[in-house]
């Protein structure tokens, strides 16, 4: 198999960590819901704890979408 293949496949499967970071923003709003609902004086403890989840699953996905951007730019390039 090419190099070019082999990047070309690396830079896809860092394409996942998109699918994974949604279904896990999906699961943790579930979750969250479901706390709130059940104390709903405790939804200020919960709302910032989400956000807390949701600014490292994001930054998660960035650098997802960086190291593939890398794999495709600077290592597609040298190919």
């Amino acid at each position: 198999m090419s190099t070019i293949g082999l990047i070309a496949i690396g830079a896809g499967l860092y394409g996942l960590v998109g699918a994974g970071v949604a279904i896990g923003m999906g699961m943790a709003t579930s979750h969250a819901m479901d706390a709130i609902a059940r104390q709903p004086e405790a939804s200020g403890k919960v709302n910032s704890s989400l956000m807390i989840g949701f600014v490292m699953m994001e930054t998660v996905a960035i650098y997802g979408l960086l190291v593939s951007i890398l794999l495709i730019f600077v290592l597609g390039g040298r190919a």
